[in-house]
């Protein structure tokens, strides 16, 4: 399997679909989207050392950003208390020319996300800085959680939260986690924290709160996961079709890393996790 190497290949648009497996994409991504597809492997397996790992020089790139952890906000992951826990010192805004962030503009609070098509409104409303970049980058939060058909996520509305109030929690010395526990009502969460030095359970505390508890019970917990994972990738390849339409140039799907669902023990993604279902990523050139 070829390494990824985002920035070696010829490309002009580059569109990253956050979590997204290879095997889950190659099923379905022909009902949208005609090109030649190869598996490459990813430099990470979560989305901030993918970028730690990639853009590692300056890289003149419109980057359109539906993921957080990528912003234009000056702050290094490693300093970052909301979202994940990293020894990174690197910092978006220093190696990549224009990022916006459009998890933050086209930010949809009943979704707890940003929808695909707020990466397609924020690339039409700034084409003259798509113009004056040598390439283009537009990085949809999907597949990854919440899952759209359920309108109610959590998970990244708790990051977003963290980002607009870290400042505040300095001052004012709050030690609230401002991640997934804090999101638990009072009676659950002392039940959580008793148990999360189970990893399996801790892996599959974020990922329940995005699922449908009926359908938990009825079909399992990788059943009904993958089901609305595999919708939100179609809803994502919609817009990405739509889009495609509209640009001047070469043109890749890809990720910056996958998803897993039990997999050796790995719920969702985390990071220095090498395990296929997290490393094995689609790099799609689109005809």
């Amino acid at each position: 399997m070829e390494d990824q190497r985002f920035l070696e290949s010829e490309w002009d648009y580059c569109l990253v679909l956050d979590a997204c497996r290879y095997d889950v994409f190659a099923d379905v991504y022909d009902e949208y989207l005609d090109g030649t597809l190869e598996k490459r492997e990813s430099v990470g397996s979560s989305t901030p050392e993918w970028a730690y790992r990639t853009f590692t020089g300056d890289h003149d790139i419109a980057y359109f950003s539906g993921n957080p952890f990528i912003n234009d906000l000056g702050i290094p992951l490693n300093e970052l208390k909301w979202g994940a826990s990293c020894d990174y010192e690197w910092t978006a805004s220093e190696h990549i020319s224009d990022i916006h962030d459009v998890w933050k503009t086209q930010w949809d609070d009943d979704l707890g996300t940003v929808p695909p098509e707020g990466l397609t409104r924020a690339y039409r409303n700034n084409l003259d800085a798509v113009e004056r970049a040598d390439r283009t980058v537009l990085h949809y939060m999907q597949p990854h959680a919440p899952y759209l058909s359920r309108g109610k996520g959590q998970k990244l509305k708790q990051i977003q939260k963290g980002i607009r109030e870290q400042g505040e929690e300095d001052d004012h010395g709050d030690d609230d986690d401002g991640g997934l526990l804090s999101s638990l009502s009072d009676s659950v969460r002392p039940k959580i924290e008793s148990r999360l030095d189970d990893s399996e359970f801790a892996q599959k505390a974020g990922l329940w709160l995005e699922l449908d508890p009926k359908d938990l019970v009825r079909d399992g917990t990788r059943v009904t996961a993958l089901s609305m994972y595999e919708e939100n990738l179609r809803i994502a390849l919609e817009s990405v079709s739509e889009l495609v339409d509209e640009l001047d140039g070469d043109v890749v799907v890809t990720a910056d890393h996958g998803e897993a669902f039990g997999e050796e023990g790995v719920w969702e993604h985390h990071i220095e996790t090498y395990i296929p279902a997290l490393m094995e990523v689609p790099w799609l050139e689109v005809e």
